[in-house]
């Protein structure tokens, strides 16, 4: 498919908020939300109530967007919408998890990390862990590459192995591991595979069933939806057999994990969004699965000759180094400018209007590791559906003034 179906200018003229003069290579922190998402968001906050439950039209209402949400999520990834759980964001939702599955990490279980993960694929699981005396073994990265080799997995998962958690790509260096590796060997011990896709939608297209994921979990800022987040379970019976986290003693399957109320408007903006990534290609057609399929390919092409001439005009700057080179991959990564600590770079491209990620932010775990915290830090940039050649010359162009 050639990335002639992408039409740039389109998308951004449906995202108001880029009139605002600035480039925005941030989206790890919350793409720019498309006109559609905010519309949703605020005409469900006049129509919906605050329960589903009831029979009061707007009741049906908040119902209906509830079971909306549910298929628009599970259309994104491959899921079923009976496996799909919602909440306030993933960083919770992997908190509830946890929680839930703490019984099966006892003393004498294992669980795998990875120090590609984002915080909040680690923290909760490092939490169990020290409470109930699991022992746990981490990935580690190439430092070289930033790729993170999936022949460790055949060692660091044994017999007693219960739980991976492991990204689908970071959201720092954009390396992209092998899932379906770890998936395979920790389903051979009896194990379960808790995915993070925040790095991955919208740059690839997820499918649970060919990462052999048993839990994903999704971001929906991460392409620009609102403040929202959702776990999918790959085999919805799933639910029914861990312990429920919900204040609701009746609470059947997704509800098991959904703790207190969902924010109904918000999950009107999520269905807007992932219908906004699903309309990225004019051309697209068929199911929402289909379209989701055929524009974010089209996103990658664009994406992919963009990226390119990125690494190219980067590579022509002797003093800035691009962290990491994993030959699987998103078009995310870190950067830092010989002798110019990453908070100065920071600051000088918002001075030129250029938004990036700066300091130490999610992925710090990682940058600790490689020894970049200490060398005075990196700033992350991310491409998003909106970005354009014109942009990203721009960003080469403020960095060579530095450098």
């Amino acid at each position: 498919m050639s990335g002639m179906s992408y039409d740039v200018a389109r998308v951004r003229g449906l995202i108001p908020s880029l009139g605002d003069g600035w480039i925005h290579l941030d989206p790890q922190l919350g793409m720019q939300i498309p006109d559609r998402v905010s519309t949703a968001v605020s005409t469900a906050f006049r129509g919906a109530s605050s329960t589903r439950t009831g029979r009061h039209t707007f009741s049906r209402r908040s119902a209906s967007i509830t079971e909306d949400a549910r298929q628009a999520v599970a259309d994104l990834v491959g899921g079923k919408p009976e496996g799909v759980v919602l909440g306030p964001d993933r960083a919770t939702l992997l908190a509830w998890l946890a929680e839930s599955l703490s019984t099966r990490l006892g003393l004498g279980t294992g669980l795998v990390l990875s120090r590609l993960d984002d915080e909040a694929n680690v923290a909760p699981w490092l939490r169990i862990a020290n409470r109930y005396g699991a022992q746990v073994r981490w990935a580690e990265v190439d430092i070289e590459t930033c790729a993170l080799p999936s022949w460790q997995f055949t060692e660091l998962i044994g017999p007693t192995t219960r739980l991976v958690a492991l990204t689908a790509a970071s959201p720092v260096v954009g390396s992209a591991p092998d899932v379906r590796i770890a998936a395979d060997r920790v389903h051979d011990v009896g194990g379960l595979i808790v995915v993070d896709a925040v790095g991955a939608t919208p740059y690839a297209h997820v499918d649970i069933g060919e990462l052999g994921a048993d839990v994903v979990a999704v971001s929906a800022p991460a392409w620009g939806g609102p403040q929202v987040g959702a776990l999918v379970f790959r085999d919805p019976a799933l639910l029914d057999r861990i312990p429920a986290m919900s204040l609701n003693p009746q609470a059947r399957g997704a509800e098991r994990l959904e703790v207190g109320g969902l924010q109904y408007a918000m999950l009107a903006g999520m269905t807007a969004s992932i219908d906004f990534l699903a309309g990225l290609d004019e051309n697209a057609t068929g199911s929402r699965r289909r379209r989701l399929e055929m524009s974010i390919s089209s996103l990658q092409d664009y994406q992919d000759q963009l990226f390119d001439h990125l690494l190219k005009s980067l590579d022509d700057l002797p003093r800035a180094m691009v962290i990491g080179r994993s030959p699987s991959r998103v078009p995310t990564l870190s950067l830092s400018v010989d002798g110019v600590p990453a908070e100065k770079v920071a600051a000088h491209l918002a001075e030129n209007r250029i938004g990036v990620v700066s300091g130490i932010h999610g992925g710090s775990r990682l940058l600790d590791s490689l020894g970049v915290n200490d060398e005075g830090g990196a700033i992350t940039i991310g491409l998003a559906p909106y970005t354009t050649r014109y942009e990203l010359d721009e960003f080469v162009s403020r960095i060579a003034a530095l450098s």
